[in-house]
């Protein structure tokens, strides 16, 4: 019960009647911890993560570097994932617990019947790839008409818009690979950042003060 009001919490659209029975039936709460891998490389899924509490990190390997792609917050799912289930096709990405997280399970063969049968499964969809494709909108714009220190100041800000909080958990290599760029240019505007009391830097997070 404890779970089931998590889950309504976060996803309220999932109190649909019809649609609730189907996810008391159908689906199941995983929990994870910092590090687990939830998602590999190159594996097909067999499940949908929504996450009800904690975060994900998406990330991409290329030869010896991982390349951070997003975030997944509470009430979100894998846009990557998402694609992977509903053209079972292998996942391009890696899905990792940034900390103790719960999860709730689709199965991947009920995307595409509940997408016909649920008006409001449908647009969480929907809403899902609109919403990274915005994001990946934004990144060009930002990437060709910003320089590296609107881009942080940026990327920062928004991260704590989208979670609600002034602490985003980060590490200075992390944030460069998001924005393309080196640690040491991402450390020596940030370090820069906090002398002016804009941001104050934590171990493996970044405070928002003022940007």
């Amino acid at each position: 019960m404890e779970s089931i009001s998590n889950i309504l919490r976060t996803f309220p659209f999932l109190g649909d009647s019809e649609l609730e029975k189907e996810v008391l039936t159908h689906t199941t709460v995983m929990n994870a911890v910092e590090g687990d891998v939830l998602v590999r490389e190159g594996q097909y899924l067999k499940v949908l993560p929504l996450v009800i509490t904690g975060s994900l990190r998406v990330v991409q390997h290329s030869e010896e570097r991982s390349i951070l792609l997003y975030h997944v917050l509470p009430g979100e799912t894998c846009i990557m994932s998402l694609s992977s289930c509903f053209f079972n096709a292998k996942s391009p990405t890696e899905a990792v617990a940034e900390a103790e997280s719960e999860i709730l399970c689709v199965p991947a063969g009920l995307i595409r019947e509940w997408q016909r049968r649920f008006d409001p499964w449908n647009e969480f969809v929907i809403g899902t790839f609109q919403g990274r494709y915005n994001e990946l909108l934004s990144l060009f714009s930002s990437v060709a008409f910003n320089n590296i220190e609107i881009r942080i100041a940026n990327y920062l800000t928004n991260r704590c818009d989208r979670q609600q909080s002034n602490r985003v958990p980060i590490t200075h290599l992390e944030l460069a690979n998001v924005l393309g760029t080196t640690r040491v240019v991402v450390s020596r505007i940030l370090k820069r950042f906090e002398q002016e009391g804009k941001v104050k830097l934590l171990r493996s997070s970044i405070e928002v003060i003022d940007l």
